[in-house]
């Protein structure tokens, strides 16, 4: 008896037990989260492998567009070899692609399919997902481009950064992109060059620089125009209030023109001279403090074809499109003009956004990259200021990141100049 109530007695303890109930829900709930992990895990893996083969593909088609003086199917070759080779690399090479390539008219037609085994969705039975890509790029014909590189020359790029120095990898990433579009159409393309500090060194008609008279032309450093002119491409008056060459901010007076001068750091307007644009970018090394404000106000100058400078062509020519690059590491640390006796940074970073607001109106095309930046409030400054955020804003935080930025500017441009849709 006593033997069977003990028995009773660990019958009753064992129901009442909760501990195991614990273990029991885990297990039925396991299942879920893993799918729901999975399914995160697999859908970053398909955007990821959906860029790489959008990229594969545009560069392919594009590859194929360019060549000159070649048929139909010889450009249709010239795609399926240039796909495969950038289909070497990562799930891209591992993974089932069925490719088309055709020539219709004038514009090259693609599209790619892939199959993307998935990982832990397999438990939920969805062993792959399916990638689908097209592209239509027109065969060049009389499209053009101006471009102006609007690019930070201030002494912090000369810090160093995973992979090397700033401005270095800065540089190579701007000369390798003027390379790229030289090869895809030289007699389509040209490139202004801005680069800035809390000056701009440049050459300008005597009529334009406050206290200078006569013919002729001025070389020297300068700051904005006294505002409202400063955030405008309008030509300047007999007016000083629209004249560059204004008296310096006596905050930075010790930093004058001479370090812009032994430094290389000289406007290039537009032109078509390539080799003398990339000794330009070998040449110049960084110097003094930050006006992205006043580097943005020369970059718009550079692209209209109002006076002082009339390389570019009109805004209204159907066949050109101008695009503005501006790249900086840092916050606006140079006082600008603003409304009546005002002078300070803060109304420098209210033109810069006045600025890209006034050029994006003229129709140009606004491309951002904030370089090892910071500072949250500029970034987001930059990103407005882009044409486009999802397409023509970049981060860069280390040198391959630039690389990377200068890359899918290549891309942003060609697909713009050259891409139908």
């Amino acid at each position: 008896m006593l033997i069977q109530n003990k028995l009773r007695n660990l019958v009753k303890c064992f129901g009442k037990n909760q501990k195991g109930t614990v273990a029991i829900t885990f297990a039925l709930s396991i299942v879920p989260m893993l799918l729901a992990a999975g399914a995160a895990v697999d859908y970053v893996r398909y955007a990821n492998d959906t860029t790489k083969l959008q990229s594969a593909l545009d560069s392919a088609a594009l590859s194929a567009a360019i060549t000159k003086g070649v048929s139909d199917a010889q450009r249709i070759t010239t795609a399926k070899a240039v796909f495969a080779e950038n289909a070497k690399s990562g799930e891209l090479a591992i993974a089932d692609i069925k490719s088309s390539f055709n020539v219709s008219g004038d514009k090259v037609i693609a599209t790619a399919d892939m199959e993307m085994p998935t990982s832990l969705m397999r438990l939920g039975g969805i062993n792959s997902l399916l990638l689908s890509t097209s592209t239509e790029i027109e065969i060049p014909a009389d499209k053009k481009a101006e471009i102006a590189l609007v690019l930070d020359y201030s002494g912090s790029m000369n810090d160093m950064i995973a992979g090397g120095i700033k401005y270095i990898a800065m540089r190579n990433a701007a000369k390798k992109l003027i390379s790229d579009l030289e090869a895809a159409n030289p007699s389509k393309v040209k490139f202004a060059l801005v680069p800035f500090s809390h000056h701009v060194y440049t050459t300008l008609p005597k009529a334009y620089v406050l206290g200078q008279t006569g013919t002729g032309t001025w070389t020297g450093c300068t700051q904005d125009r006294p505002y409202p002119a400063n955030l405008t491409d309008a030509t300047p008056t007999a007016s000083n209030t629209t004249k560059w060459g204004q008296t310096q901010a006596a905050v930075h007076s010790s930093d004058g023109c001479s370090g812009y001068i032994s430094h290389k750091l000289k406007t290039v307007p537009l032109t078509n001279d390539f080799t003398a644009l990339k000794s330009q970018l070998d040449a110049m090394t960084p110097y003094a403090w930050t006006h992205i404000a006043l580097g943005v106000e020369f970059g718009f100058h550079l692209l209209s074809d109002n006076a002082p400078f009339s390389e570019g062509v009109s805004y209204s020519d159907p066949e050109t499109e101008k695009i503005m690059i501006v790249l900086t590491d840092g916050t606006q640390t140079e006082p600008a003009f603003g409304p009546g006796s005002v002078r300070n940074v803060t109304q420098g970073e209210k033109n810069l956004e006045q600025l890209c607001v006034n050029a994006k109106a003229k129709g140009i095309t606004m491309m951002t990259i904030a370089y090892d930046l910071d500072d949250s409030t500029t970034r987001n400054r930059l990103r407005n200021c882009s044409t486009d955020p999802t397409k023509h804003f970049f981060i860069a935080t280390d040198t391959a990141a630039v690389a990377s930025a200068f890359e899918n500017i290549r891309n942003a441009i060609t697909a713009q100049v050259f891409i139908s849709k």
